[in-house]
């Protein structure tokens, strides 16, 4: 009988191997279809009427003149009388085309009374919130003991989600049915909620999302939108697309929150690290905001305190953004620590290394900083704060080490093994585009012992058994699990059913490379199409079931995984413009079920992390309150040219693999604004204390007198 567990090294025909996509082709020919590429017949465009002003009180609103317009066919508005940002949706329309919708959505008229309003998050005297306060030991008592005692201050600020596929949806209302195409990464629970927004009963309503282009944390929700157009379509009685334009996509879907800190470090002259304080403070828009955790990673500081101060403001509330508040503290901790370094003169990777014992995993961590370093030839090219050789430009290598968790999110998969032999499995999880297909081919057709081709993944539909939203970095261990443990009860069940055929019982059979035969007399066996025509007419389907609480080898057993990242970057004094050369990252995710994707997630960290790090910054105007570059051309997202030469290091093995399939998609975005931020403190010999690092801030630091030798 086939087992559960993962199989050993030596019996891996796939998983583990450098493997394409298999909807590859589908991506790169444009077969795939996104939301925006669902057409129904008959279908209405809808476009959306936003608030101009920050903070305001909606007095009337008037769509006469938009349903007056030929070829309009439906309006909705909203009933709060409060708009709380630039940007908040008050209204829409939906027309026979794209062009009148967006002159209906012009002729709605709105009228405000404006409200006082806050947009600022960088000062912490414009928090009204309760401070949040966490001590631990004798913090005032252990800095008097301090040999040397550092401090700064750093700043990280809002970013936006900024999907290059916006939020939105298809809706159709089909004989008292709701169909919903929406980009979404929570396919099985999408409709919870809706059906009572929408006036529909949830049985009723029918979610597929084959392709997503992009989420981040920001698309588990239908959002405003999503009953907008629900509603929208059972009031015309046609299909209705709507989907966000950039500006209100920017303004609307989704930020990560800012990060503002005063930090001091307690350090003995051996650089043991001995106490941190943090006074940390930013806005998430008009919620409440939970301060980073700041000493990161580094928990086991014996003196620790942390006061944390939200600022509510009038912007687009935050959401979570890939690996939610790491980012944020990772940055604001490594570059309190890499300052420390230098302040007590002592090279920055002997320093990580010598306090890597106050981390929950010394061993990995130490492990992966030496692979990083020797990846990037540290010995050859790092030096002292301060790059001492002539001319205008500056080299330096910083670094840092991030945490995550990644248990596997409850999912059930059905895998279906019918008489001419075709496998498919089918479970209502989605694709983000980190190759969820392909894993859950792979696992079923390692199990099954088939090539990949003979099995048919079928996902994206909340029709199929449910999975659950791609958050945390939980899928590839939620889908891996539940398809295991249904791909084996499907082969278990197939045993049993020809076991007699064999002469033997089903006990003693297994499946390997296409044959199932008699594991202690291989030559006793049968072909997988002559097994499966035994079926007669009854194909086998079982359903695998995985509950992240089970101890099961195919669960994460640990809490969490490891990473360290190095950062080799150039800046150009007399420009400010600061140019990676070259960035390394050595990452622990557990099992890898297929090495390309996994090794393809850390480079696409990497990119987003250099992305934030160098360009990424929503800008409002503290006057009117606005969002100032929402566009893709003043918000800047990095391109080929910026993102210098990538290395990724996969730690795997004896005493990774047999923890199991552990979550990938966060961990290796947190590292990046730390790394790149300590290497340019490293080659300018001072901080530039926020990100993004742009050339003004680069010259102001240099400016007021940056040591550059």
């Amino acid at each position: 009988m086939a087992k559960v567990d993962w199989p050993a090294a030596d019996k891996r025909a796939l998983i583990g191997k450098r493997i394409d996509r298999i909807d590859g082709p589908l991506k790169a020919t444009g077969a795939a279809k996104y939301s925006y590429d669902i057409n129904r017949p008959d279908m209405l465009w809808a476009k959306v009427v936003t608030s101009p002003y920050a903070h305001a009180e909606v007095t009337s609103i008037d769509t006469r003149a938009a349903e007056a317009l030929p070829g309009v066919k439906g309006v909705w508005h909203d009933t709060e009388k409060e708009v709380r940002y630039a940007g908040e949706i008050v209204a829409a329309v939906a027309a026979v085309t794209e062009e009148i919708a967006e002159e209906a959505a012009r002729l709605v008229a709105v009228q405000y009374k404006p409200l006082e309003h806050q947009v600022v998050d960088t000062d912490p005297a414009l928090s009204k919130d309760k401070p949040s306060k966490k001590d631990q030991g004798n913090v005032d008592e252990a800095f008097t003991k301090a040999d040397k005692v550092v401090e700064g201050e750093y700043g990280i600020p809002v970013v936006t989600h900024c999907c290059l596929e916006p939020h939105g949806q298809v809706t159709e209302m089909r004989d008292g049915e709701l169909y919903v195409w929406p980009s979404t990464q929570n396919v099985s629970r999408y409709s919870d909620r809706l059906g009572e927004a929408a006036g529909v009963d949830q049985n009723k309503i029918h979610v597929e999302c084959q392709f997503m282009g992009g989420g981040f944390g920001s698309k588990f929700n239908f959002d405003k939108w999503g009953p907008i157009g629900a509603l929208l379509s059972k009031q015309t009685g046609k299909p209705v697309k709507l989907l966000l334009e950039r500006d209100i996509e920017l303004m609307t879907a989704g930020n990560r929150p800012s990060a503002y800190a005063k930090i001091k470090i307690g350090a003995q002259k051996d650089g043991t690290i001995t106490a941190v304080e943090a006074e940390v403070w930013g806005t998430g828009g008009m919620g409440g905001y939970g301060p980073p955790p700041i000493p990161y990673v580094f928990t086991k500081v014996p003196h620790t305190r942390l006061t944390g101060k939200g600022i509510r403001t009038n912007r687009g509330g935050q959401r979570a953004w890939r690996a939610p508040n790491h980012p944020q503290g990772c940055f604001l901790t490594m570059s309190a620590l890499a300052d420390t370094a230098a302040a007590l003169k002592m090279d920055e990777l002997e320093f990580f290394l010598k306090n890597v014992s106050l981390t929950d995993r010394a061993e990995v961590y130490t492990e992966e900083l030496k692979i990083a370093a020797d990846l990037i030839d540290y010995k050859r090219k790092a030096h002292p704060r301060g790059d001492p050789t002539p001319g205008p430009v500056k080299r330096g290598l910083g670094m840092s080490i991030h945490t995550w968790g990644g248990m596997g999110h409850p999912s059930e998969c059905d895998v279906t093994i019918s008489p001419d032999g075709s496998v498919e499995a089918r479970l209502g999880s989605q694709d983000l585009g980190t190759g969820t297909r392909t894993v859950i081919d792979i696992v079923v057709a390692e199990t099954l012992g088939l090539p990949l081709h003979a099995v048919k993944v079928q996902i994206g539909k909340s029709d199929y058994p449910a999975s659950g939203g791609s958050g945390g970095s939980t899928t590839v261990g939620g889908v891996s699990a539940s398809s295991r443990l249904a791909a084996t009860a499907a082969l278990n069940a197939l045993f049993e059913t020809i076991a007699s055929k064999l002469d033997t019982a089903a006990d003693n059979l297994e499946v390997v490379r296409g044959e199932i035969r008699q594991s202690d007399k291989p030559e006793n066996k049968m072909s997988w199409k002559e097994a499966c025509a035994l079926l007669g007419v009854n194909a086998i389907t079982r359903r695998g079931s995985n509950n992240p609480g089970e101890s099961q080898k195919m669960h994460l057993m640990d809490g969490g995984v490891g990473g360290a990242q190095i950062a080799d970057v150039s800046v150009d004094i007399e420009t400010g413009i600061v140019t990676i050369n070259e960035m390394v990252a050595a990452q622990d995710c557990g099992l890898i079920i297929d090495l390309k994707t996994a090794e393809s997630q850390v480079y696409g960290a990497l990119i987003m992390g250099i992305t934030y790090s160098l360009f990424e910054e929503a800008v409002y105007d503290a006057k009117t309150g606005r969002m100032l570059n929402a566009d893709m051309e003043f918000y800047r997202l990095a391109g080929i040219k910026d993102v210098g030469n990538l290395k990724v290091h996969m730690m795997t093995g004896k005493g990774y693999d047999e923890r199991g399939v552990v979550g990938l998609g966060e961990p290796p975005v947190i590292s990046p604004g730390a790394a790149i931020a300590n290497a340019v403190a490293n080659a300018l010999g001072v901080r530039v204390p926020q990100l993004p690092l742009t050339p003004d801030r680069v010259i102001a630091v240099l400016a007021k007198g940056g040591n550059l030798a």
